[in-house]
């Protein structure tokens, strides 16, 4: 469903990709990881058409999607949640999803993917009319995921979905994409919680200083005793 082969990304003159493969079946599961500056936001974005590659190609569903615009990508069916939430707190929850849908000119598919939404998360239903800012982490977290969903993807892209919140909460978002991708929609997740995005994954890549390093099933990455002392802490 996705390729990316071979990308490269620079910051000016400072290369942050050297070379980036991988590629994600329809209907998987797929995390990234490894530590802070290693790359995996960088590939994200790359990915979005937010950073610009300067070699290689990124494919979606075989078409050539590196030299389109990011908005192009969007509507192509590719979305991400980005590391922060981003949402917009001026704007209610109600707002902040309408604008999720501003590929979709079908009424009845914006108002089904709403509902959607309402209930994979309650709570937001309880808080369409309330401010995004004065949410909560966890359901700013809901929101932004929530907002995604609303222009009807085929492929999400998760970056750091778990950052700054509760266990409980991390355990109910981690719960709820496994939900979604049961539904049928495809995930790419970057997350420093290694050891919960590989319980919830079907395969990953972990990725050092702008490379690929490694790449295997979820299960054989848990075992692998690198990743456990890089990432998990050690064998348990």
């Amino acid at each position: 469903m996705l390729q990316v082969e071979n990308i490269h990304v620079s910051y000016g003159r400072v290369e942050a990709l050297h070379g980036v493969s991988l590629d994600v079946r329809q209907g998987e599961i797929v995390t990234i990881l490894g530590a802070n500056g290693a790359g995996k936001s960088t590939t994200l974005n790359a990915i979005c058409g937010i950073f610009k590659t300067t070699e290689g190609a990124i494919r979606f569903e075989k078409e050539d999607i590196h030299t389109l615009a990011a908005h192009a990508i969007v509507a192509r069916g590719v979305a991400q949640v980005p590391e922060g939430r981003r949402v917009f707190g001026t704007l209610t929850v109600r707002e902040n999803l309408n604008l999720g849908a501003y590929t979709c000119n079908d009424k009845a598919r914006v108002a089904d993917n709403r509902q959607r939404v309402y209930t994979l998360f309650p709570r937001l239903a309880e808080r369409v009319d309330q401010l995004a800012g004065t949410l909560s982490g966890g359901e700013q977290q809901m929101l932004a995921i929530g907002r995604a969903l609303m222009g009807n993807p085929k492929i999400l892209l998760l970056d750091e979905p778990s950052l700054g919140l509760a266990p409980l909460l991390v355990k109910a978002i981690f719960e709820t994409i496994r939900e979604i991708n049961r539904s049928g929609l495809t995930v790419v997740l970057v997350e420093q919680n290694a050891r919960a995005a590989l319980k919830l994954a079907h395969r990953g890549y972990v990725m050092e200083v702008g490379r690929i390093v490694l790449e295997d099933t979820a299960d054989r990455l848990l075992a692998d005793p690198e990743v456990q002392k890089a990432y998990l802490g050690g064998a348990r």
